[in-house]
């Protein structure tokens, strides 16, 4: 299987480091599909040091999603995502569409709570003792 996460998905996870880690077990292929341009989703891969055999790089989803279909024959090919346009885009190309809520249920991975996304180096949030 070939497995692809749109990159608020991945960003949706508590741990996608250890996501990318699971799901190379029991697929062949793994990566991230955007329509965020290149240096965010490499970006966002580095910090969490994920390593992904494939990526969007500039191109949409729809078109990073026939390319990759194209370079990794596998008998499956399953996008997930968090939304009614992230399913059109992959059905739209022939991909199965996997809502995360569905992956992270049967896969056991944690969606991340809803504060997790804060900026921990806000304003108030800063150190005193800090030169």
């Amino acid at each position: 299987m070939t497995l692809a996460f749109e990159l608020d998905a991945l960003k949706s996870l508590a741990d996608p480091n250890a996501v990318f880690n699971d799901a190379r077990g029991w697929t062949s292929y793994v990566g991230v599909v955007s329509d965020k341009p290149t240096y965010v989703v490499t970006n966002f891969t580095r910090k969490e040091r994920i390593r992904q055999d494939f990526f969007s790089g500039p191109r949409g989803v729809e078109e990073s999603l026939e390319n990759v279909k194209r370079q990794f024959d596998t008998e499956r090919h399953v996008f997930v995502g968090t939304s009614e346009e992230h399913r059109e885009q992959a059905e739209s190309v022939g991909w199965e569409y996997l809502p995360l809520e569905n992956a992270a249920e049967a896969a056991d991975w944690e969606i991340a709570a809803e504060d997790d996304d804060e900026d921990h180096f806000e304003e108030g949030d800063q150190r005193e003792d800090w030169p």
